[in-house]
Order: C-alpha cells, then structure tokens, then sequence
C-alpha cells in the first residue's frame, strides 16, 4: 500500500481520515487517525524537520542508535470498528514483531521507508473500491469539506433493511466519487452494521 493522502471536515472533532491505496489494484483503506499522528505523517511526507526531534523521530533515533531498523508494517486486524498493525523490526538477525496502532506503525515505516502492507482479509472487510476512471491524486493536501447530502442512519429509520442498505450503497458510491473518504468510512461502517 502507498499513502494517498490525508482529509479532513469540520465534523470530524479533528480527526484525519489517512488514506491508504492498493499499489497492484485498485482498493482503498480510509483510517480515521488523531490529529498528532496525521501532523507526524503530513511533516514527514512533505520533508519538513521540525527545530526539535518529535516523537517519531525521537524513536527512529533511538532504534538506529542500537543498529535497528523499521522492515515493514502490516494493518493485520479489524475488530469492531479497531484496525491493528505490528511493526515488523530487523534486530541482530532477528525479525522482531511489536503491536502498534497503524497511525503509529505509518509514521515511523515513512521515516525508514518500509514498506506497508495490509491483510487481504483487511482490505476485504474494510477497503473501498476507487473509480478507475480518477485521477490518481500526487499532492498530499486537505480537501474542502465537501457538503453531501448524505442520509445519515436516523433518516432511514422509516426505511427497511433492504432498502436502507441501497440507500447507503448510492451514497458510497456518491461520497467515494467526490473523494470524500472519510464520509465514505463511516458510511461503509454502518453497512458492515446492516449486513451483520
């Protein structure tokens, strides 16, 4: 997987939704990420060196002090709405495997430009196809909010299941169109929901 990109709206209490594409395909992974971990990612992506080490940086120094190094990470689990990652380190031979939150795992893989992988069974669950005919985006920037009319799960209470579920399912697409990844995420999650 490569990083797309980062967006953000105003709904979202500061909360980054970091976009992950398939490099052999075309699905994407939207995870939700604070606001800390998506500044770590946005400095190191665009090679700005803050005055003083941050905490990313602070651990890529102490890692390389011992001769250690980021080998790659895996976003290997979803459970009820959490993704989980590992970080894969190389240490005296050894492969070496530590739990981490992918918003972590990401910004310390981009400062030892490790690869990042994600489980099929991941992807499956959780990733959204792209319309091939989109231009692939290059510059790591913060969309406008874009103001969707998109029903939100209260609106269809009237509805049946089945029809609710082709409701979200146009929205989806309609959210995934105007790249609107994090609208997209939340909608994705409440079909999961309906399909129990």
């Amino acid at each position: 997987m490569e990083i797309l990109g980062l967006s953000t709206s105003p709904s979202s209490g500061g909360a980054y939704a970091l976009i992950l594409n398939e490099l052999d395909g075309n699905r994407r992974l939207p995870i939700i990420i604070g606001t800390f971990e998506a500044q770590a990612i946005a400095l190191e992506l665009e090679h700005i060196k803050p005055p003083r080490p941050m905490t990313h940086d602070l651990l890529r120094n102490i890692l390389q002090t011992f001769q250690t190094y980021v080998k790659y990470i895996h976003i290997n689990n979803l459970r009820e709405g959490t993704f989980y990652a590992e970080i894969v380190f190389e240490m005296d031979g050894e492969d070496v495997f530590q739990d981490a939150r992918p918003s972590d795992a990401i910004a310390l893989a981009i400062r030892f430009n490790a690869p990042i992988f994600v489980s099929s069974s991941v992807l499956d669950e959780a990733g959204i196809v792209a319309d091939e005919n989109e231009e692939e985006e290059t510059e790591f920037a913060e969309p406008e909010p874009k103001q969707e009319d998109v029903a939100e799960p209260k609106d269809l209470k009237d509805l049946d299941e089945s029809n609710r579920l082709e409701v979200l399912k146009k929205h989806l697409e309609t959210a995934i169109q105007n790249e609107d990844y994090e609208r997209a995420a939340k909608i994705r999650d409440e079909i999961n929901k309906l399909k129990g």
